[in-house]
């Protein structure tokens, strides 16, 4: 047996490449199976909702949605980030669990006698007396939340995401399940109530089912000290994310009312499902990616631009296909009621196609060991949002809430830019070169399809629906192939990178570069 140094250094090397290798495929494994969690529970999500707003009217969606903005609210500014503490901790541990299971379930348990003592005082702010005993049963789910199995940190640190898959998945099939046997026997916005506390309920059932570890009543307040050392700047990200996030429609069920908020609600969910979801999963599965690449300017200039076609490839026209139909799309599918909203869905598409790119920002930030700058523009972007939100929205109502949203995006995105070319140190051109594809081709779809529908199709049919969208899919890829002979953006490596991404193996080959 050889026993020279060459050997064991030969042996040592052979050993992190086969380490890395391996991190590769859980890190391409774990996001596949993130973007099927993901996909899944927002499809199921999306669905119930279709179905509950043909039987609901927008004012339960309204009340529901000031129960859900009142938790959001406490669970925000008790944040401990000790799960995610838990998950970037390189070395065991085991010693940790039961000091931030104990620190969890307090929490649950103030959140939950929180709400319960709080409900008058929303009920009051918001002129809304029926959505106090609905914050109060909602209250039971925090609970729940509190005393669930802390063991599961380990799918999230393992990136075992199939597991995690199962385990959130199997919750949110039981809410939807719950809710929409109810609401035909119900036929009120207790239905949406008694849903969240089952899924809560099956959440905590199968954290213990799921996963073998027993967490303890036991504390370590040091053990606590060094998490939330982390968990502090969870703690203040996830403030500014909420105030970004859920400001506006406080703002709307205050000023304007109960419907009112019913209608933006449900605008906001359906107008950024698609396009923001599939964003915050690619840039998801990209930070690591970048966290390899930071001391190599080139290839991770490379890797980002590689990211940022795709996010456009997707989101761009997702959006915008969905602005074009939205008239479509609510009169069949929710129903007439819900006509107030178009407009406002339409704007908030747009800002749903501002957000993805916004996002891409994010995981380039972080991935290089910048967050600041992410903080930076999260800041900027509340500064503009504060001074416009108030008086476009009193002025002109939900649309003008969806303006300002839109507005302090765009220019929060124009900042994101910036920051990104001095971080890469590219040319803008190329940068607008690669959005202006997907762009340039859904607008010139935009002006088709106003064309195909005042002549051909004039009927909200759900069969003339599916037909034209068939139509506009075969016109968007033909539209984006004959652009892309003209400014030439690299199509088919774009193609190709994008199938790659949902066959595992070969993906493995092809990002060998990057990851």
């Amino acid at each position: 047996m050889d026993t020279t140094p060459d050997f064991f250094v030969k042996k040592q090397e052979e050993f992190y490449k086969e380490k890395n290798e391996t991190l590769s495929k859980k890190v391409i494994h774990g996001g596949i199976w993130m973007f099927f969690l993901r996909i899944t529970t927002r499809v199921l999500s999306l669905v119930s909702t279709v179905i509950l707003a043909r039987v609901l009217l927008p004012e339960d969606f309204g009340i529901m949605g000031i129960a859900l903005l009142s938790i959001a609210t406490l669970e925000t500014f008790s944040q401990t980030g000790f799960d995610r503490a838990l998950v970037q901790k390189n070395k065991g541990i085991k010693g940790y669990l039961d000091t931030a299971w104990v620190c969890l379930l307090m929490r649950g348990v103030i959140i939950s006698i929180g709400l319960f003592l709080l409900a008058p005082l929303v009920g009051i702010f918001f002129r809304a007396p029926r959505v106090i005993n609905i914050i109060r049963v909602i209250a039971l789910a925090q609970l729940f939340k509190g005393a669930a199995n802390i063991g599961v940190v380990y799918f999230q640190k393992e990136l075992d995401f199939k597991k995690k898959f199962l385990y959130q998945t199997g919750s949110s099939l039981v809410s939807v399940v719950v809710t929409l046997s109810l609401v035909f026997i119900l036929r009120n916005v207790w239905a949406l109530v008694y849903g969240a506390v089952a899924g809560s309920l099956t959440q905590l059932v199968l954290s213990y089912l799921i996963h073998p570890y027993r967490p303890k009543f036991k504390f370590d307040f040091n053990k606590a000290k060094e998490l939330f050392g982390f968990g502090k700047w969870i703690f203040i990200a996830t403030i500014l994310v909420f105030i970004l996030t859920k400001g506006d429609a406080a703002l709307v069920g205050k000023v304007i009312g109960i419907t009112a908020l019913g209608f933006y609600s449900m605008a906001y969910k359906f107008s950024n499902f698609s396009c923001t979801e599939i964003a915050h999963v690619i840039s998801q599965v990209s930070f690591p990616a970048y966290s390899k690449l930071q001391n190599n300017l080139s290839q991770l200039k490379k890797a980002y631009f590689k990211v940022l076609q795709m996010v456009a490839f997707i989101s761009i026209p997702l959006a915008g296909g969905l602005f074009i139909f939205t008239p479509e799309f609510v009169n069949i599918f929710l129903g007439q009621k819900w006509i107030p909203m178009i407009s406002t869905m339409k704007v908030l598409c747009i800002f749903g196609a501002i957000r993805s790119i916004l996002n891409s920002f994010g995981s380039l930030f972080n991935g290089v060991g910048k967050p600041i700058i992410g903080a930076k523009i999260s800041i900027f972007n509340l500064a503009i949002l504060s001074v416009i939100i108030f008086p476009l929205t009193v002025k002109f109502g939900i649309i003008g809430t969806a303006w300002s949203v839109l507005i302090s995006h765009l220019s929060s995105c124009i900042l994101g830019i910036r920051e990104a070319q001095k971080l890469l140190k590219f040319s803008y051109f190329h940068f607008f070169k690669i959005i202006f594809l997907p762009i340039g081709s859904t607008t010139i779809l935009y002006f088709i399809i106003g064309i195909i529908k005042q002549y051909i199709f004039y009927k909200y049919n759900l069969n003339c629906f599916f037909i034209i969208i068939t139509i506009s899919v075969l016109l968007y890829c033909l539209l984006f192939y004959l652009l892309n002979k003209v400014i030439r953006c690299e199509l088919k490596e774009l193609v190709d990178l994008i199938f790659n991404q949902f066959r595992f193996y070969k993906l493995i080959n092809r990002s060998k570069e990057i990851l």
